[in-house]
Parts: structure tokens; C-alpha cells; sequence
């Protein structure tokens, strides 16, 4: 079989068989000439995508090791805040054989402090007493009539509840007045 190059039924000629046209010869290389830039270009554009995905990875690998970095570091300070409680809770041990009353008020003051360290932390005390139950602050342990207050009203606190309404710590327990 040779190969010949078929013109179209139109004109009813078959191209002569023999050595190309210089045409068809440049047509050739230039084709060439585009594929070795393409080919160029993508090893080009994959080198890229290869340095992007190690330069990805090892952005991750460095947030993890900050992130890391960063809790432990928080962890430290927070407890470096309750320190100073500890100390005084230290010293409250130590003069525990004297008297009562400067035991209680010394005991007091390590409460007040401890209370100051979680307010600074964002999470102070809540004063739930009287105020009305609220499910998303409070968890109601029991529900008891009363003749003195609103039905829903908290008449005591069980355990206090610590944090503000955007950032809760711990919901508080409390008993609920119930309506008649």
C-alpha cells in the first residue's frame, strides 16, 4: 500500500505520491515546535503545582506545631493565675490549729480570690438567686411551691452557675418555684 494523499471527491485528482511539500514539511515542524512548548509549559505548570502542594504541606505542618504551641503556652498562663490561690490555700493549712474565725475569714479571702482569677479568665460568677429559670443558664435539680415568688423564679442556688450568656463555663443548679 502506499500512501497517497486523497483530495476531495470534488476535484476527482489523486495527489501525486513522492517526496513532500515543503509546505506540508513546515506545517510538520511547526506542529513540533508547539508540542515540545506544551509539553514545556506542563512540565512547567506540574514543577508549580508540586511546590504549591509542599509549600501547603508545610504551612500545615507549621500551624499544627503553632496551634500546639499556642495551647500549651495558654495552659501555662491559666495556671500560673491559680498559683497565687494555691499559696494562700497552702498558708490556710498551715495555721489551721489557730483560731476559727481567722481560719473562716483567711478562707474567705482565698475564695474571693479564686473568684477574681475565674472573672478575669472571662467566666465570673453568676447571681442567679430570684432571677427567672432559664434553660440555656440553669439546670433545674428541683421545683418547689412558693407563695413568694413568680412561678419559674429561682428560689435557690445548689451550685453556682460561672461564665456570661455568650461564653457559659457551667450552667447553674438550682431549685425552680412552681405555680400553684
Amino acid at each position: 500500500m502506499t500512501d497517497q494523499k486523497r483530495e476531495p471527491a470534488a476535484t476527482g485528482a489523486a495527489a501525486p505520491s513522492g517526496p513532500p511539500e515543503p509546505a506540508a514539511d513546515g506545517a510538520a515542524q511547526q506542529l513540533r515546535d508547539e508540542t515540545a512548548e506544551l509539553r514545556a509549559q506542563l512540565a512547567q505548570s506540574d514543577e508549580r503545582y508540586r511546590r504549591a502542594v509542599a509549600d501547603f504541606d508545610n504551612l500545615r505542618k507549621r500551624m499544627a506545631r503553632d496551634a500546639h504551641r499556642e495551647r500549651e503556652d495558654e495552659r501555662a498562663r491559666v495556671a500560673a493565675r491559680w498559683l497565687p490561690v494555691l499559696d494562700n490555700l497552702e498558708l490556710a493549712l498551715q495555721h489551721a490549729a489557730a483560731e476559727p474565725s481567722s481560719i473562716v475569714s483567711g478562707l474567705e479571702a482565698v475564695r474571693q480570690q479564686a473568684l477574681a482569677v475565674l472573672a478575669d479568665l472571662g467566666y465570673p460568677l453568676r447571681d442567679d438567686l430570684n432571677e427567672p429559670f432559664d434553660p440555656s443558664r440553669h439546670e433545674a435539680v428541683a421545683v418547689l411551691p412558693a407563695d413568694d415568688a413568680a412561678p419559674g423564679t429561682i428560689l435557690q442556688v445548689v451550685r453556682p452557675g460561672y461564665g456570661t450568656d455568650e461564653h457559659p463555663l457551667r450552667p447553674a443548679a438550682v431549685v425552680v418555684a412552681k405555680g400553684a
